[in-house]
């Protein structure tokens, strides 16, 4: 049912499989998902879900002494014609809706948020241009909530782009109608000094599809949550991520597929790069099948490559199944380097090692950027890896 491939010596991959096999998705949490910041205690690191988490470098999200300051972010949505876009408070019934705040940073991003952004997609529209949204830090601290919602049967791409420099916290709601088909582009393209702690959530409705392609690349600190929960049965839920972890860099996603619903799949390709000293990323893969979920099909796979030493990776998948009613679930976790068998290949056909070692990779990432179908983003991806790689093999 469940698969974990062998790591090699020196990756964390095969302690943390042993010690999520102690543990349950359903205890993972030190308390339950609330909007109030008071209902979770100030983390002090050996909380499970903070245990991977530097938190002397959250700078203050985390426990309340980091106070927004106007220069924190400007956020600008680009949207084809039909597509409302408006600015809204903490009462509207739309904040909130996608899920909860499962952690004390989203929480606290939920309270202190000034304005959200509501982007919504008509019933039965189908958009063949991306909506644009551009995150970008302007220096200081920022908390900000976005929403998504797409209407019955209607279809859209979304590309979010961070750039810039700044300490954000901030959630994210996608809602997808029945029938509605939405694919969301998440960038993390920040300066070397920034912090961001992100929650998405995505209630995905009866027979709509939803595709999320997360790619993180800069900041000093990164920290997403995806979660997924259906409204209705026949849902699907695809996550791709793509990260490359450099020198000094905390890279962190942390995932839950909530199968609360009858004959709805899920499927997660998780993939990233690591090179330099004290480069470290965490994924982290939750799926429940709730004991009502009968007919869920579910897989999960982590693949990292380390390019030098000195990098860590900790992969930790889960899956907790409470009922046998199942067309099937399983998951799967792989850490190693380069294969030398792909380099002696190349190598022997004539291409220097440098430039093969930049195929094996570009070949590792290519089945995630193919996924992110909008083809201005996929060049500059391939850009920034080749230029992440010109680091590694020089």
């Amino acid at each position: 049912m469940a698969e974990a491939q062998n790591s090699p010596v020196g990756s964390t991959t095969a302690g943390a499989i042993a010690v999520a096999a102690e543990s349950t998705v359903a205890t993972r949490m030190s308390a339950p998902p609330s909007f109030d910041v008071a209902d979770f205690p100030v983390p002090h690191g050996r909380e499970e879900e903070w245990r991977f988490t530097p938190l002397e470098r959250l700078r203050g999200l985390h426990d309340g002494t980091a106070v927004a300051t106007g220069e924190g972010v400007k956020t600008a949505v680009e949207a084809p014609e039909g597509v409302g876009v408006e600015l809204v408070g903490r009462d509207d019934a739309r904040i909130g809706r996608g899920g909860v705040p499962a952690d004390r940073v989203a929480a606290q991003a939920h309270s202190a948020f000034e304005l959200a952004s509501v982007v919504t997609v008509p019933k039965e529209t189908v958009l063949t241009e991306p909506i644009r949204i551009t995150v970008h830090g302007e220096g200081g601290v920022a908390y900000g909530h976005q929403v998504v919602e797409l209407g019955a049967f209607a279809e859209a791409v979304v590309v979010i782009d961070h750039t810039g420099d700044a300490v954000l916290a901030a959630n994210v709601d996608y809602i997808l109608g029945d029938g509605a088909k939405l694919t969301v582009v998440s960038v993390q393209d920040w300066d070397d000094k920034a912090v961001h702690v992100g929650q998405h959530n995505a209630l995905v409705g009866r027979d709509a599809t939803f595709k999320s392609v997360v790619v993180t690349f800069g900041g000093d600190l990164v920290r997403l949550h995806p979660r997924v929960a259906y409204a209705g049965p026949g849902g699907e839920a695809q996550l791709f991520g793509l990260y490359f972890t450099d020198a000094g860099q905390h890279q962190e996603h942390r995932l839950l597929v909530d199968h609360n619903t009858p004959h709805c799949t899920s499927n997660v390709v998780y993939k990233g790069a690591l090179q330099g000293q004290d480069a470290h990323a965490v994924w982290i893969g939750d799926v429940l099948i709730e004991a009502r979920a009968e007919g869920t099909d579910t897989y999960e796979m982590n693949r990292n490559l380390v390019l030098t030493d000195g990098a860590r990776v900790d992969s930790v998948p889960n899956l907790e199944i409470e009922t046998g009613e199942i067309v099937g679930a399983g998951h799967a976790s792989t850490t190693g380097r380069f294969d030398d068998e792909q380099l002696f290949y190349l190598m022997a056909r004539g291409i220097p090692e440098k430039d093969a070692r930049r195929l094996v990779v570009r070949g590792f990432f290519a089945e995630l950027v193919q996924q992110i179908g909008v083809p201005d983003i996929e060049e500059r991806l391939l850009a920034k890896i080749a230029e992440e790689l010109e680091a590694s093999v020089a």
